[in-house]
Formats: structure tokens, C-alpha cells, sequence
């Protein structure tokens, strides 16, 4: 599962570097005129289910409403929240995917979220830090064998990609 990349930033712009610019900047715009904080939103999804913790959260302002996209690992599922960015509501119910209909390389990944202490929101906190920002989206990567947290933070006017090994995912 990896970390997600806002959704308006994926642009299929032919190459052309000022639309993508200009998509990043109106992603940025509507990130910052919310008034619900990446942290919250996972704070809000994990509230749903008692033990549940956050795999993968990304903002979301290209569709009509601004929202977080937050996925979380519970009693051997992911459940996937739509979370609005300006009100905190749930939009729409929540859906739930059971881990076996995951690929390996996902359920190994959420297998070892589950082992470490660690969590997402604790990597959202120490990115927003090292870069100076606001995180847009976070998740799990693994990188030459160990599992990390990839966290993108708007600093200033750029997307900075934080990239955490949590303390005992070596190996994991």
C-alpha cells in the first residue's frame, strides 16, 4: 500500500510542466483553506472502530467537496472513509475490503503496521516537523526490504516527500 498522492496530482496533462503546476497549486489552495488537519481526519476515521489504525490517508480537493481519503486496519480489514476536509462529517458510508482480497506485497505491508508500535498519525507529526509543513498524504512503503512511512508535506509553495522507518520495521 503506498502512500497516496493527491488525487489532482496525478495530472495526464501531456507532459505540459505549466498545467501540472498549476494543478498542484489549486490542490495546495484548497489543502489549505481546510479546516480539518490531516491528523484529524485520521483521528476521526479510527474513532469509527475501537483498535483500528490508519494505513493510508491523502487529501483529496479535485472532486466538488475537499475531503481525506483515509484508509484504516481493523479485525483483519480495510476500511475506507471519506472524510469532508472543511466539516470533519463522514461522506457516504464506509466500505470495508477483507485483507485476503489484499496482494501479498499489501498484506505483508499491513502485517507489519500491525507489529510496530508506531503508527501513521506519529510519522504525520515528526514529517510536518523535519519539513516545516502541513502533511497532504501518508502511507506505507517498503524500500529495500524494510517498511517506511512516506509522508508529502506542502512546505512553502513545494511538496517535500519525508520518508520515516519506523523503530522496529527492520526486517518486518
Amino acid at each position: 500500500m503506498t502512500a497516496g498522492t493527491p488525487t489532482a496530482l496525478h495530472g495526464n496533462t501531456d507532459g505540459d510542466a505549466e498545467a501540472d503546476r498549476q494543478a498542484v497549486s489549486r490542490e495546495i489552495e484548497r489543502f489549505r483553506s481546510s479546516s480539518i488537519s490531516i491528523s484529524q481526519a485520521m483521528a476521526i476515521a479510527e474513532a469509527r472502530h475501537a483498535g483500528a489504525t490508519t494505513a493510508d490517508v491523502s487529501f483529496d480537493g479535485g472532486s466538488g467537496v475537499p475531503v481525506y481519503r483515509v484508509k484504516t486496519l481493523h479485525n483483519d480489514r480495510i476500511w475506507r472513509h471519506t472524510i469532508n476536509a472543511t466539516t470533519g462529517e463522514l461522506i457516504g458510508g464506509e466500505a470495508a475490503l477483507p485483507l485476503t482480497e489484499l496482494d501479498l506485497d499489501d498484506r505483508s505491508n499491513l502485517a507489519a503496521l500491525g507489529a510496530i508500535r508506531h503508527r501513521l498519525a506519529d510519522a504525520v507529526h515528526v514529517a510536518e516537523r523535519a519539513a516545516s509543513g502541513k502533511a497532504i498524504s501518508g502511507g506505507l512503503v517498503r524500500e529495500g526490504g524494510r517498511l517506511n512511512f512516506s509522508i508529502v508535506v506542502i512546505s512553502g509553495d513545494d511538496l517535500k516527500e519525508v520518508i520515516l522507518e519506523p523503530p522496529g520495521a527492520r526486517g518486518k
